[in-house]
């Protein structure tokens, strides 16, 4: 998930400096969208490991 997100911003940079507004501002968005879920199931991810161990 995380490398998708970072995957995005370098295209919302790219698209950034060529000029591109409406891709850029698409792809910042999907951008932001994925590390959300990225930190929701990471977030997760600790929690149950956490209850695993008691």
């Amino acid at each position: 998930m995380l490398y998708y997100a970072v995957v995005f911003l370098v295209i919302a940079l790219i698209a950034a400096v060529l000029g591109f507004g409406g891709i850029a501002s698409s792809a910042a968005g999907i951008a932001q969208i994925l590390f959300v879920v990225f930190l929701v199931l990471a977030l997760a991810g600790f929690v149950a490991s956490m209850v695993r161990r008691r």
